[in-house]
């Protein structure tokens, strides 16, 4: 067993079978329902996939907190980041820390395009663009199926209360704001 909880994340060997049910940390099975569909999520990640636009977990999603990596958890997106492109996938202006995403090209459909890739797990999570909005004009495109996504409410107890202060943050500047107005 590779998983080793938030912040222990430990690589999986990963094979033609490896992305299996059997083989994905008991932690991320609970919110689905049936074998294929956690099967599916996964094998997108694991086997380079595209979901469909529009009919996804996460494109319309308002929930305050993380996105982590379906495979190994290590956290890659905040909702702070998250903004509607208009292309029925969630986008994000950018990762939580770039040392959990890796770039690579991928011209797998005849044109150039940057890969997003999870660091840990290796999954595939989308591509990036150019095209986002300031400040960063960068618009991570990534595929829900990668993702699970943990709410604010439940962060320390899931192992991630070092992304906390994030929403604090957030939530003290809307209260200085307030007093100021």
């Amino acid at each position: 067993d590779n998983w080793h909880g938030p912040g222990e994340w430990k690589p999986h060997t990963f094979g033609s079978n490896s992305w299996k049910l059997e083989n994905l940390p008991s932690e991320f099975r609970v919110e689905f329902e049936g074998e294929s569909e956690i099967n599916w999520r996964v094998g997108i990640a694991q086997q380079d996939g595209t979901e469909r636009p529009f009919q996804n977990a996460y494109w319309n999603h308002k929930q305050t907190g993380i996105y982590v990596d379906i495979v190994s958890g290590e956290p890659l997106f905040s909702s702070l980041d998250k903004f509607d492109s208009g292309t029925g996938w969630p986008s994000f202006s950018k990762p939580l820390t770039t040392d959990q995403i890796i770039e690579k090209t991928d011209a797998s459909l005849g044109i150039k395009r940057t890969e997003v890739r999870s660091a840990i797990a290796d999954s595939h999570l989308g591509h990036v663009f150019t095209d986002g909005p300031a400040p960063t004009g960068l618009r991570y495109c990534i595929n829900s199926a990668a993702l699970k996504f943990i709410p604010k409410d439940q962060l320390q107890a899931a192992g991630y209360a070092e992304f906390l202060p994030l929403f604090t943050q957030q939530t003290n500047a809307v209260s200085n704001t307030d007093i100021a107005i």
